[in-house]
C-alpha cells in the first residue's frame, strides 16, 4: 500500500526534514516507488508536484527537499500502485475546488470494486482513491453547506469516512487549506513538535534536525504519517477508526467512528 504524510502548523513551517524521510521510502528504504506528490497551501493557493515515478531517485523531489516552502497545511503521499495504472493522473494527492477552496486529498488502503454514484465531480484517473475523493465531494456538495459551522462539515466527513472504511482499507488525509482531517481504519501517527524543541533523526536517511535552532518558542508544528519518520522520538498511534481535525497544530477535534456495516452512502 501507499504512505502519507501530512502537517499542521500555526505558523508557515517547511516540510523538508520530515518529506526527506518520506521520499526514501519511495523506492530505497520501501517499496512505493509508483509515484509521488506533495501539494502545500499558500493562503488559499495550493503549489502541487506530482511525478509518476520513485520519490528515491527524484531530481523533482530533491528540489521540495532542499528548497523551504513554507506553509501551514501540506499533504504528501508516495504510491505503491494497487489500483490503476501508474501515470500522472493516478498520483496523489487529488486536487478539487468546492465553496471557493480547493480541496487536497491523499488515501492509503484499497476499496476493491468501489464505484462512485454520478455526480458534479468525476475522476480524471482510475484509481479507487481518486473515485473516492469525488464521490466524498459530491456527497458535501449535495448534503453539506458551505456557511454551516466547521462541526457540522465535519459530522458528514466522519459519517461518509466509516462508510467508506466498511467497504475495505481507508487511511484518509482531507484538507481545504484552514483545516486538515484524518482518519485511520489501519495505520496512522502522529507527533506534536513545541517548545521546548530538541533534535530528531530519520530513520530511513543519515539526516538529523535541531529543531529548537530552526524554530521559535511559539511555534507549534504537528506531522502526521502512515509510520512514524524518526525513532528517537515519541509518537502517538492511532486507533482503528480515530478520526482528528487538525488546526493550526493542534486537534481541535476527535472521535472514534469504526467502519459503519452496511452503510449506505
Amino acid at each position: 500500500m501507499c504512505e502519507l504524510l501530512a502537517m499542521s502548523a500555526n505558523t508557515p513551517t517547511d516540510l523538508c526534514f520530515s518529506f526527506t524521510g518520506l521520499t526514501r521510502r519511495g523506492g530505497e528504504t520501501g517499496p512505493h516507488k509508483d509515484g509521488w506528490g506533495v501539494a502545500f497551501y499558500e493562503g488559499k493557493g495550493v503549489r502541487a508536484f506530482h511525478e509518476p515515478e520513485a520519490s528515491a531517485n527524484s531530481r523533482i523531489a530533491e528540489v521540495v527537499q532542499t528548497h523551504p516552502i513554507k506553509s501551514e497545511v501540506a499533504i504528501c503521499h508516495i504510491r505503491q500502485a494497487n489500483v490503476g495504472a501508474v501515470c500522472l493522473a493516478n498520483t496523489h494527492p487529488f486536487m478539487r475546488e468546492l465553496w471557493g477552496r480547493y480541496w487536497v486529498f491523499a488515501h492509503n488502503g484499497q476499496l476493491q470494486g468501489f464505484r462512485a454514484a454520478p455526480g458534479f465531480y468525476e475522476a480524471v484517473g482510475d484509481t479507487d482513491s481518486e473515485a473516492l475523493f469525488c464521490d466524498l465531494l459530491n456527497h458535501l456538495r449535495r448534503d453539506g453547506n458551505r456557511d454551516a459551522p466547521v462541526a457540522e462539515v465535519v459530522d458528514l466527513l466522519v459519517r461518509l469516512s466509516a462508510g467508506y472504511a466498511s467497504q475495505g482499507v481507508f487511511n484518509l488525509l482531507l484538507s481545504n487549506g484552514d483545516w486538515l482531517f484524518t482518519y485511520c481504519t489501519t495505520k496512522m501517527a502522529s507527533i506534536t513538535r513545541r517548545a521546548p524543541f530538541g533534535p530528531a533523526r530519520l530513520k530511513d536517511a543519515d539526516v538529523t534536525v535541531d529543531f529548537e535552532a530552526e524554530t521559535t518558542p511559539n511555534d507549534i508544528v504537528s506531522v502526521i504519517v502512515t509510520e512514524p519518520l524518526t525513532a528517537d522520538e515519541r509518537w502517538d498511534i492511532y486507533q482503528p477508526g480515530e478520526w482528528r481535525l487538525w488546526r493550526k497544530g493542534e486537534v481541535v477535534m476527535q472521535g472514534l467512528a469504526p467502519p459503519a456495516a452496511g452503510e449506505s452512502l
